[in-house]
């Protein structure tokens, strides 16, 4: 049984900052460990409902037996198996959720990776997930046919999260196709639905690690490592500016520095447990670095490669281009294959 300790470093972003946290797992030891360290929501993606499912079987097997005793089609059980998961996880954040009148409390419940292209499967999807329990947030793909089911989720009052999202130009998309669905919304005198727009910080990172060795480049890893922190830095910077709507939530961290350098940001980070352990057993600067930029220096000699100009400019790729870009695929691919699938597959 871990201890919990107070006036940790994450105590202190969450107490005196402007920056807040989700917890990345719907195990239900893990959970409830978050819950206790002040997480105000919750990110599941495939492959976190598969290992859920794998290793709190014991804990949900009537509800598991029950789904594999049903005649349904690949697709249809693992669905219904995520559902599982997911509203089990949406069961305990919904007191705060109710206690906040829907500012926190949020689950994500991501729509096939495998229909990350299909408008009909993945609108016909988000109202299904939409329905599973009030605080629910359907995780969409930040590709073109993704961003055309946001805009008509968010103008139902659906509240969505845009994932497999890694740059400037989708953060940017997704804020104004959130505005778009928010106006057609008030037309109709409805609420509209809120939108957290991710950025798979380190996901970038790791890409853009093997585009540098792969083609030599004169990159540092200390320069990797800061790519996507400028990036995201660009994204809020812009966000703040033009004043959006829109939250954006970090995911995907592989260091304490994606926190430590973006703390004090009005921005949901995505923690999983294992830096979580890092935040409350370790101290750091109590500092916010949100302005503090990159160095230009860095920028510049990341800027050799392509991929990150696509990634940092704010018109560095136009939406019909995000579905081909490297970490999207990448990412659709293990969602797919480590997590749909293997829930497809359950036994």
């Amino acid at each position: 049984m871990k201890t919990i300790t107070h006036d940790t470093y994450l105590d202190w972003v969450i107490g005196h900052t402007k920056t807040r946290w989700w917890h990345d797992s719907a195990e239900a030891a893990e959970l409830q460990l978050g819950l206790e360290r002040g997480a105000v929501g919750v990110t599941t993606n495939p492959f976190l409902a598969n290992l859920a499912l794998a290793r709190d079987r014991t804990l949900w097997s009537g509800a598991i037996e029950e789904v594999l005793a049903r005649d349904l089609s690949a697709e249809l059980k693992a669905e219904a198996l995520m559902r599982i998961a997911v509203t089990r996880t949406a069961e305990r954040l919904l007191p705060q959720y109710e206690s906040s009148r829907g500012r926190t409390g949020y689950v994500c419940a991501q729509v096939n990776p495998l229909r990350a292209g299909d408008r009909d499967a993945m609108a016909a999807m988000a109202r299904r997930l939409h329905a599973w329990a009030p605080n629910i947030a359907v995780k969409l793909p930040a590709t073109l046919a993704g961003l055309d089911v946001l805009e008509d989720c968010v103008a139902e009052g659906i509240t969505v999260t845009a994932t497999v999202s890694f740059t400037v130009p989708q953060a940017l998309a997704i804020a104004e196709r959130h505005r778009a669905g928010s106006r057609r919304a008030s037309q109709k005198g409805a609420e509209p639905g809120k939108c957290f727009a991710v950025i798979m910080i380190g996901r970038l990172d790791d890409y853009l690690r093997e585009v540098a060795h792969d083609n030599q480049v004169a990159v540092s890893e200390s320069d990797i490592r800061q790519a996507g922190l400028a990036v995201t830095k660009r994204a809020y910077a812009l966000y703040s500016e033009r004043g959006y709507e829109s939250v954006l939530l970090v995911a995907a961290l592989r260091g304490d520095y994606h926190l430590t350098e973006l703390a004090g940001a009005d921005v949901v980070m995505s923690i999983a447990p294992a830096y979580q352990e890092s935040f409350v057993t370790r101290d750091f600067p109590r500092e916010e670095r949100i302005e503090v930029p990159v160095p230009a220096e860095v920028v510049e000699r990341l800027r050799q490669m392509p991929e990150f100009v696509r990634a940092y400019e704010a018109d560095g790729m136009t939406p019909s281009e995000f579905i081909g870009f490297g970490p999207t695929q990448r990412t659709l691919s293990q969602f797919a294959e480590v997590g749909w699938k293997l829930m497809e597959a359950y036994r």
